[in-house]
């Protein structure tokens, strides 16, 4: 009875093998025997592994929130204030209630941003910010506050995640020659 389970699962292991497609043969005409090229065509297509980056630190590129300059600019932006959420996976940054120096009737504000997309681009980011002035007997109103406020922000994250992002690439295409080549047919296309 053991014995009729032990092939059962093996059955099923390798029918799960056979449907991932871990092995796919390749056709000889289709492939450089060039060492090189077939280097470069697996750069350009996000394929492969090197060692020799892994022995620097690598330069992987991983898509989450410390290789998104435009979540690094808002951070970077909002250094100002304590945040009380920060969900890069929900794509928002909000603040904590804070006070500005020079005003005069008690207000504190509180700033959010909303990703709309991981591009840097205007319309890839919300910023909504909220003013909320307490009076007697901490009777407090809350409101949108709506004012050039919030376009300033935006530039200046806009501005600041473009920079962080050629910086990225300038420092990339010094560490791997490859994809300086791949850059510059892109920035001829």
């Amino acid at each position: 009875m053991k014995f009729k389970y032990i092939n059962i699962t093996l059955l099923l292991f390798l029918l799960f093998l056979n449907n991932c497609n871990i092995y796919r043969p390749t056709d000889a005409r289709k492939v450089s025997p060039n060492p090189e090229e077939r280097v470069k065509k697996n750069i350009e297509e996000g394929k492969g592994l090197r060692l020799s980056g892994l022995m620097k630190g690598g330069n992987t590129n991983f898509q989450f929130a410390s290789s998104n300059a435009l979540w690094r600019a808002s951070l970077e932006m909002l250094d100002f204030t304590p945040l009380i959420n920060a969900d890069y996976s929900g794509g928002i940054i909000i603040t904590d209630w804070f006070s500005l120096d020079d005003d005069k009737n008690n207000a504190v504000y509180k700033i959010t941003v909303r990703f709309l997309s991981n591009e840097i681009r205007a319309d890839g980011l919300e910023i909504s910010t909220h003013q909320k002035i307490c009076g007697i007997n901490n009777v407090c109103r809350t409101k949108k506050f709506d004012n050039e406020l919030n376009y300033e922000i935006s530039t200046k994250i806009l501005s600041r995640a473009a920079e962080i992002s050629k910086n990225e690439l300038e420092k990339n295409a010094k560490e791997n020659p490859y994809s300086s080549q791949i850059l510059k047919k892109k920035r001829k296309k």
